[in-house]
Order: structure tokens, then sequence, then C-alpha cells
């Protein structure tokens, strides 16, 4: 039995609390964020919850302070997270990406190789034979964090981010990779490009990947 007591409550603000659910990035964390995610989402209206947002090693619950208080929801949660292994999860979707490595596409390749000591056609070969994990969506809408990175291409970010990334870009960013949803500004190291539509508000799921998804890349010619 998984007790509650093993997952740190504590404030987020004055009007969140903020649930730890394991100290690393890794899939036995990533299994827990998921549970505790499905299982908080229903928790009772009256204690005034009105969003649980997943992290890669936490789940914030925000909540209404006209509605109810932190006690009242902390001890609900702590409630709700007892024998969290048996929350049933959904089976992961596979989705593969189709991208252009390279060139005007991924301005970044050679330097990654480079860092990596491998030549550009390895690189490609490397990150497209990978199997990887959206750990979480964050910072735009409909940005994966993948997990699963060859660590023969991790590479540092960008000193100095670009103030325009286009829309589709993958990088490389420390261990991780990941998919750009909209032109933005970014740090991360661009390798190469997709056609697929991350986020689309239109759209039912906005998403097109979700937390637990599995994303193979799928090289193309440019």
């Amino acid at each position: 039995m998984t007790s509650a007591a093993l997952f740190p409550i504590e404030p987020l603000g004055d009007a969140a609390l903020l649930v730890r659910l394991g100290d690393a990035i890794d899939e036995v964390t990533h299994v827990r964020v998921r549970q505790a995610h499905s299982r908080l989402r229903h928790l009772p209206p009256a204690l005034g919850g009105c969003e649980v947002v997943p992290a890669f090693t936490t789940v914030a619950v925000h909540f209404d302070l006209a509605r109810g208080t932190y006690a009242a929801l902390a001890a609900a949660v702590a409630a709700a997270l007892a024998d969290l292994e048996h929350e049933p999860l959904p089976a992961s979707r596979t989705i593969t990406v189709p991208v252009r490595y390279g060139g005007g596409h991924g301005p970044d390749l050679e330097y990654v190789a480079a860092q990596a000591g491998l030549t550009p056609e390895e690189v490609v070969r490397r990150h497209a034979a990978g199997a990887y994990l959206v750990h979480m969506i964050g910072f735009a809408p409909g940005f994966p964090y993948l997990g699963g990175l060859d660590p023969r291409l991790a590479c540092p970010r960008r000193e100095t981010p670009r103030t325009h990334v286009p829309a589709g870009s993958v990088g490389i960013g420390g261990s991780q990779t990941g998919i750009y949803p909209f032109d933005s500004p970014g740090g991360w190291q661009l390798i190469g490009r997709t056609d697929l539509v991350l986020f689309a508000a239109d759209r039912e799921p906005a998403s097109l990947l979700a937390a637990g998804d599995r994303v193979r890349f799928r090289e193309v010619s440019r």
C-alpha cells in the first residue's frame, strides 16, 4: 500500500497547493504524476478545486478562495492519494512525427553533431531511432517535453536564445528533445522541423500530444 504521507503537500501561493510525487524525472515518477492528476481531477467541487496541473515531478491544485480553504483541500488531497498505485491509466498512444532535419529546418544540427563528436547524419539517425515519452506539456500550449533522448545527443541550450523560432521546430535542450508548437522565442538547439500542428484551439483535444504519449520521429525529405 502506498501511503499519502510519502507525497509532501505544500502551499503554492495563496490559492494553490503542490504535491511532490518524486525527485527525479523518470518513468516511475511520471506514472505517479499521471495517476495523481487523474485522481485529483475528481475532487468534490465543494472543496473549491478548479484546476489540476501536472508537471515533471509534481501536481499543482489551484482552488477558488471564495469556495474552499487550503486546509480542507490539503486534507482531501492527502486522502485521495492513498493507494495511488491502483489508479488506472489509459493506454499510451504512439504518435509518429515526420521531420525534415538540417539545413534551414535545423540550423543547429551541425553544432549538435560537433558537440557529440558525430556526423550530422549520425545525429539524425540516433534522434529518429529514439522512443520518446511525453513527460509533460508546458512552456507554451502544446509544447511536449520528451524524455528518452540518446545521451550522446544531449546538448546545452543556446547561450543567447533566438527571438524567433518557427512553429514545428524540433530542438534539443539538455537531455530532452521537444517541438515548438508556435512561432516563439526559444533557446533550444534546432535540428529539424515538422509540419504537424501541435496545438489548435478549435480542435478537440487542442493539443496533439498529452503526458504519457509516446513519440517516434521519422526523417522525411527536405
